[in-house]
C-alpha cells in the first residue's frame, strides 16, 4: 500500500510539472491564461483529474501493467494571445514531454550520487525516471490531444490540422486502443528500458 501511495505521488506530481512547464512557456510567448487561472501552482487541487490523474495510474499498478501513466488537467492555452501561433503552440506543446525527459535524466544522476545511500531514496528515484521517461514520450505520440499531435500539426496545412485535432475528443480511446491492441504499447515499453539502459539504471 505504501508503494502504491508513493507511486501515485510520484507520477501526479510529474504530469502536474508536466503541465507547469506548458503553462509557463505559453506566459513567455504571450498567452498568460494558465497564470490567470491560478495554474502555474505546484498545489495538486487544481491540476487533479479525477480519472487521469488517479483511476487509471492506480488501475495500471495494481493490474501489474509494463507501461504505467497518468495525466493531470490540461492548462488553459489562448493560440489567440501566442506571438506566432502554430509555431508557438508547437513550442508550448513541447515544453510538457521535455520537461519530464528532463526530469529523467535529474532522476538519473541523482541515483547514482545519493540513490545506495536509502533503498527508500533508490526505490523512489527510480520510479521518478520511470514514470518520467513514459510520460515524456507518450506524450510524444501524434494523437490528438496529446503534445505529439500539436508539434507535429505544423507540418500540416491549416485546414488539414482542423481535421485532423477534431479527433481529440475521441483521443484517449485510440491512444488506449494503439496500446493494447498493436505492438505500439510493447516498443513503447522496449523504448522506456533502452533510455534507462542508456541512463545507467
Amino acid at each position: 500500500m505504501e508503494t502504491l501511495i508513493i507511486a501515485i505521488v510520484i507520477l501526479v506530481f510529474s504530469a502536474i510539472l508536466h503541465e507547469i512547464a506548458h503553462g509557463y512557456v505559453a506566459q513567455m510567448l504571450g498567452d498568460p491564461t494558465a497564470r490567470l487561472a491560478g495554474r502555474l501552482t505546484l498545489n495538486p487541487i487544481p491540476h487533479l483529474d479525477p480519472i487521469m490523474s488517479i483511476a487509471v495510474p492506480i488501475l495500471l499498478i495494481v493490474s501489474g501493467s509494463p507501461l504505467i501513466f497518468g495525466a493531470a488537467k490540461p492548462v488553459p492555452v489562448n493560440p489567440l494571445m501566442l506571438r506566432e501561433g502554430r509555431k508557438d503552440i508547437a513550442l508550448v506543446a513541447l515544453a510538457g514531454p521535455l520537461t519530464n525527459l528532463a526530469l529523467a535524466l535529474i532522476g538519473a544522476l541523482l541515483l547514482k550520487l545519493i540513490g545506495s545511500t536509502s533503498p527508500t531514496i533508490t526505490e523512489v528515484l527510480f520510479l521518478v525516471i520511470r514514470f518520467n521517461l513514459a510520460l515524456g514520450f507518450l506524450n510524444l505520440i501524434p494523437v490528438p490531444p496529446l503534445d505529439g499531435s500539436k508539434f507535429f500539426s505544423i507540418v500540416m496545412p491549416e485546414r488539414v490540422a482542423q481535421q485532423y485535432f477534431a479527433l481529440a475528443p475521441f483521443g484517449i480511446f485510440i491512444l488506449f486502443l494503439l496500446l493494447l491492441a498493436t505492438p505500439m504499447g510493447d516498443l513503447l515499453n522496449i523504448l522506456i528500458l533502452n533510455s534507462m539502459q542508456i541512463l545507467g539504471i
